[in-house]
């Protein structure tokens, strides 16, 4: 059974980072594509980054590009997003989902494209 764990979330002011990490375990033997959604008060959950299994390819949400920037350490199983400039509208649960894939460098930026799901770590930026 795949679990992804977040953590990193909390409380900052806006113009301030904070750095999520999403760590997975029950998987062995298989690549896998991870990405990043987000969902705020009265609001759908949206994509926010992916990451290949690779690593070599990424992609964002225009709302977040430049300011956030998602990693992996496949030895530690463990995907990185860095958000630098924060802003109120930041504000919302962030969950991570991981996708078996064959294919090392692809990414998807659908919710239903990923099989498994984090419980959500909140981000709060206050202004």
């Amino acid at each position: 059974q795949v679990q992804l764990v977040e953590s990193g979330g909390g409380l900052v002011q806006a113009g301030g980072s904070l750095r999520l990490s999403c760590a997975a375990s029950g998987r062995t033997y298989s690549t896998y594509l991870v990405g990043w959604f987000r969902q705020a008060p009265g609001k759908e959950r949206e994509f926010v980054a992916a990451i290949s299994w690779s690593g070599a390819t990424t992609h964002y949400a225009d709302s977040v590009k430049g300011r956030f920037t998602i990693s992996r350490d496949n030895a530690k199983n463990t995907v990185y997003l860095q958000m630098n400039s924060l802003k109120p509208e930041d504000t919302a649960v962030y969950y991570c989902a991981s996708a078996d894939t064959r294919n090392i460098h692809e990414v998807r930026v659908r919710i239903y494209e990923y099989g498994y799901w984090g419980q959500g770590t909140q981000v709060s930026v206050s202004s």
